[in-house]
């Protein structure tokens, strides 16, 4: 289970990625000269470069999510049940999922030109290894002019439009919009007595004007958490205090371990959390233990070159003891 969001301004995209277990995840910057392969399509041997979470195997980064140098942000989120792949028949021009980030991000600028590219695009069950099979997956992509959802269904890889600027997990996109409308009269503000005017009703607390918001852990719950939260976010400061912001929304729809129990008696726990800031191209990550963020930048420097760099998340606690600090206040 997964939560993406993007905003348009400020230009922020990102994610928590709730599993049971950790998938070997690190930060990974893919310069532009670092040659991508595909099954069915010709290699990329120069493209964008690209910044993102992502395990890695036999030198392939296998990105969950990842934000490349000119802006666009493109996440896969898990999408059970619904998520259709065709098989590889050897058709020119089919991706498999594990494909999909590459070949948009290293190819696209910008938002118009990946839903141009998505549209001809047919998603394969190919995996990458044998032991690696093909995820279910939906995709949300999303640059400095909006969002859009991408669900591969029976019919082909449907488009969807995402003026919300959120996506979670099943059931398919268009619910989760229609789902929406059973909370329009949630607000920040405290609340009118519309109930009964004749009678002496008053808010007894703040946060009032949102009482019905769910707090659950569904997919459906943290979509209409995250829409709400999102479209009355506040950003008054700089760079590194909108990425704050930004990880206190996700923080509202992260997962605490134990309170989630899988099928398999294992608990889902938000495994990491990542804010990608397009206007300075810097990749904000924090993990369950280490609540404290962390940065790389896609730099020129990083931009250049053939040669990955890896950056492995600290999921130890960093606790600053004020008391030890040479000066006091």
């Amino acid at each position: 289970m997964c939560t993406s969001i993007s905003f348009s301004r400020p230009a922020l995209y990102g994610r928590n990625l709730d599993l049971e277990v950790s998938f070997g995840e690190r930060v990974v910057i893919t310069p532009r000269d670092y040659p991508f392969t595909f099954h069915n399509r010709p290699a990329l041997e120069h493209h964008f470069a690209m910044v993102g979470m992502a395990s890695v195997a036999a030198g392939v980064p296998l990105y969950a999510e990842a934000m490349n140098e000119k802006g666009l942000y493109l996440a896969g989120l898990n999408f059970p049940g619904n998520a259709v792949y065709f098989p590889d028949g050897g058709t020119p021009g089919c991706v498999a999922p594990y494909e999909l980030i590459p070949l948009v991000l290293g190819t696209c600028a910008t938002l118009d030109e990946a839903r141009a590219l998505l549209k001809e695009l047919r998603i394969i069950g190919t995996p990458f290894a044998p032991q690696l099979p093909p995820a279910p997956l939906h995709w949300h992509i999303a640059d400095a002019t909006g969002s859009i959802t991408a669900e591969p269904m029976e019919d082909g890889l449907r488009l969807w439009e995402n003026p919300a600027g959120v996506l979670t997990n099943n059931p398919p996109f268009p619910f989760h919009m229609m789902h929406l409308n059973a909370f329009q009269s949630l607000s920040p503000r405290q609340p009118e007595n519309t109930f009964a005017p004749s009678l002496a009703l008053h808010s007894y607390g703040q946060g009032m004007g949102a009482l019905g918001l769910p707090g659950d852990a569904s997919p459906m719950s943290r979509f209409v958490r995250a829409c709400f939260l999102k479209e009355h976010s506040v950003f008054t400061g700089d760079a590194d205090e909108n990425a704050m912001q930004f990880f206190r929304i996700l923080d509202a729809v992260a997962m605490v371990r134990g309170s989630v129990v899988t099928p398999e008696g294992k608990y889902d726990e938000t495994i990491y959390s990542c804010c990608a800031d397009a206007d300075t191209l810097t990749y904000y990550y924090k993990t369950y233990s280490n609540g404290r963020p962390s940065a790389v930048r896609l730099s020129p420097e990083a931009c250049t070159g053939r040669e990955l760099r890896q950056f492995a998340p600290d999921r130890r606690p960093d606790i600053l003891f004020a008391d030890e600090k040479e000066t006091f206040q």
